[in-house]
C-alpha cells in the first residue's frame, strides 16, 4: 500500500535553503513535506567555509546590497542558535603586493556601518610584530587589520531548521528522491521513491530546493519553461595539523585575486579554503583535484612559517555551489545573492536560485511571503523572533546574552552534569545547546550512557541521533551531526553502521 501525504507546500531539497523554507512555512501555519534524496545538508550546505559573514570580498564587486543583507543577518542568526555559532575575529595580514592598505580601511570601514552591529567589535589595525597572530606568519608580515564575523556548524544548522519545521508540523524525508511532478491546475502530485518504499505527495505548491539539481529539477523534471541558468562552482577545502594556537582565524587576499581563510578547526587541526573552480562534472561525484590541493598548500607556505605539503592533508572535502549566472568574468566574481524566481501557469511553483548560508533564514522569509500569498494563506514572518532548537538559553527569543555569556551557560550545565567528562560536556553543549537536558534525561553517570561504540560517542547519543535528527548511517553521524570524523580511528563508520543495523525498531535507550 502507498502511503500518501496531502500537503500545502513540498519543498524538494534538504539542503540549508530547503529546511529554512520548510521551517519558515510550518510556523506560518501551512502543511509541508520536505524531501531530500540523501541525507540532510549532505552536499552544498555541509561543504561551505563555515562562515556566517558579510562577504566582506564582495565590496569589491560592488555587491553592495548583499553584503548589507548578509551583514544584517549575522548577529541575527548568531542570537539565534549561540551553541552551533560563535564569533570569530579574522586577521587580515597587508601584504604590500595586494591592495594599498587605505583601500582596505576603506573597504572595512563600508563593512563596519553597512549594517547595524550590537555586539560584534569593529574593525581596526594590529601590529603583527606584537600580537599573537603575528607569530605563526613570516616575517615580512608585520602590519594588518581584524575585523569581526562568525563562525557555524553548517551541517547542524540545516539539521536543526529541519528540527524546527519537524517540532512544527512538517514532514521530513530522507533519503527520498522526488520522481518527476506532475502539475495539475490546483496542485501538484508527486511520487517519492525513498529507498524502494514509494511515497505520494499531494501538494497545493512545489518549492524547487534541489540546490545543485535546481536547474536540472525545473527543466527535467517538471518541464517548466523560463528559469535563470546557473553557474556551478566547485569549492574545496583542506584540513591540516593545527597552525597556529591562538582564536582567531586568517583571512589572505592571494595575488591572484582569490581570497582563502585559514581558520581554528576543532581544536586540533586548521581549516584551509576555498578553492572556486567552474564545475561541469558529476554532481554526486564532487572531489577536490590534486591541482586544488597543491594551490591550498602553496597559499599556506606564502603566509606561514610552518609549510605543509599535499602529504600533509589529513581530510578534504568539496561541494558546489549554485550560483545565479550573471556572466562574471571568473568564478569567485560570480555573483552569492539569491534570486527567486516564481511561476503561476498552473499549480504554484518556486524556484530558488543561488544563495548562501547566512542569507538562508532571510532567503526562506521571502520565499514563503510569496508562498502564503500564492496559496492565500497570508501570515506574519516570525524567525527573526525565534531561536532554533537548542538556542533557546535565555528564553525563546534571540538574546546576545546567549552569545555574550555562552561559557557562562556552559560552565553550569557542567555543574548539573558534574559526572561527565568535561570535554564531552563542552562538546554537548556546543552540538546540541539546551537540547542537552533530553539526551542526558534519567542519567546519572557514564555507563547510563550506554557503551562507548566509538571514542567519545556513547550509545545514548547515537539513539538520539537517530531518532531525533534522522541520522541514518555512521557518516551522517561522524561528519554532518557531530564533527568527530576526524578524531576517530578508520573503520569507525562501520562500527557505526553495525550499531544502527542492528538497532532498527528497538526501543529508545532508556
Amino acid at each position: 500500500m502507498v502511503k500518501r501525504f496531502e500537503c500545502d507546500v513540498l519543498v524538494v531539497g534538504g539542503g540549508i535553503n530547503g529546511a529554512a523554507i520548510a521551517r519558515d512555512a510550518a510556523g506560518r501555519g501551512l502543511r509541508v513535506v520536505l524531501c531530500d534524496k540523501d541525507d540532510l545538508g549532505q552536499h552544498t550546505s555541509s561543504a561551505s567555509s563555515k562562515l556566517i559573514h558579510g562577504g566582506l570580498r564582495y565590496l569589491e564587486h560592488y555587491e553592495f546590497g548583499l553584503v548589507r543583507k548578509a551583514l544584517r543577518e549575522r548577529e541575527t542568526l548568531l542570537c539565534s542558535a549561540p551553541h552551533i555559532m560563535h564569533p570569530l575575529r579574522f586577521v587580515m595580514p597587508h601584504d604590500s603586493g595586494a591592495r594599498p592598505a587605505w583601500m582596505i580601511r576603506a573597504g572595512l570601514f563600508l563593512y563596519d556601518h553597512l549594517a547595524r552591529r550590537e555586539f560584534l567589535p569593529g574593525s581596526h589595525s594590529v601590529d603583527l610584530r606584537a600580537h599573537p597572530a603575528g607569530a605563526p606568519l613570516q616575517s615580512r608580515f608585520t602590519r594588518g587589520f581584524m575585523y569581526s564575523d562568525g563562525w557555524v556548524d553548517d551541517a547542524r544548522l540545516v539539521v536543526l531548521n529541519a528540527l524546527d519545521a519537524h517540532e512544527r508540523g512538517a514532514v521530513v524525508l530522507t533519503h527520498a528522491r522526488c520522481g518527476a511532478p506532475q502539475r495539475h491546475p490546483d496542485g501538484w502530485s508527486a511520487t517519492l521513491d525513498a529507498q524502494g518504499r514509494h511515497l505520494q505527495v499531494n501538494a497545493r505548491c512545489l518549492v524547487n530546493a534541489a540546490g545543485p539539481w535546481a536547474a536540472r529539477f525545473l527543466h527535467g523534471a517538471t518541464n517548466a519553461a523560463g528559469g535563470r541558468a546557473l553557474r556551478l562552482i566547485k569549492g574545496s577545502h583542506i584540513v591540516v595539523p593545527r597552525l597556529f594556537a591562538h582564536p582567531h582565524a586568517y583571512i589572505f587576499q592571494h595575488p591572484d585575486g582569490r581570497i582563502v581563510f585559514a581558520m581554528p578547526y576543532e581544536g586540533a587541526f586548521t581549516l584551509v579554503g576555498t578553492t572556486d573552480v567552474d564545475y561541469r562534472g558529476e554532481l554526486d561525484k564532487i572531489a577536490i583535484s590534486a591541482d586544488e590541493i597543491a594551490y591550498l598548500c602553496q597559499l599556506v607556505n606564502r603566509y606561514f612559517r610552518q609549510a605543509i605539503a599535499p602529504e600533509d592533508v589529513l581530510w578534504s572535502y568539496s561541494g558546489v555551489r549554485p550560483l545565479v549566472d550573471d556572466d562574471a568574468a571568473s568564478a569567485a566574481a560570480a555573483t552569492r545573492d539569491f534570486r527567486l524566481e516564481p511561476d503561476l501557469a498552473g499549480a504554484p511553483l518556486l524556484s530558488i536560485f543561488g544563495g548562501k548560508i547566512t542569507t538562508s533564514r532571510k532567503l526562506a522569509e521571502q520565499a514563503v511571503d510569496w508562498i502564503g500569498a500564492a496559496l492565500g494563506h497570508p501570515a506574519p514572518a516570525w524567525t527573526a523572533n525565534a531561536c532554533l532548537p537548542g538556542g533557546d538559553l535565555y528564553g525563546p527569543r534571540p538574546d546576545k546574552r546567549a552569545v555574550l555569556e555562552f561559557g557562562a551557560w556552559t560552565a553550569r550545565q557542567a555543574s548539573r552534569y558534574a559526572w561527565l567528562p568535561e570535554a564531552l560536556l563542552v562538546r554537548y553543549a556546543r552540538a546540541y545547546g539546551t537540547r542537552i537536558h533530553p539526551l542526558l534525561a534519567r542519567r546519572a553517570s557514564l555507563a547510563d550512557m550506554g557503551r562507548e561504540v566509538v571514542p567519545g560517542l556513547y550509545e545514548a547519543e547515537i539513539d538520539y541521533l537517530v531518532r531525533h535528527e534522522w541520522a541514518r548511517s555512521g557518516a551522517d553521524i561522524l561528519w554532518r551531526r557531530t564533527k568527530l570524523g576526524l578524531h576517530v580511528a578508520p573503520g569507525s563508520a562501520a562500527l557505526l553502521d553495525a550499531w544502527i543495523g542492528a538497532r532498527k525498531g528497538a526501543p529508545a535507550l532508556q
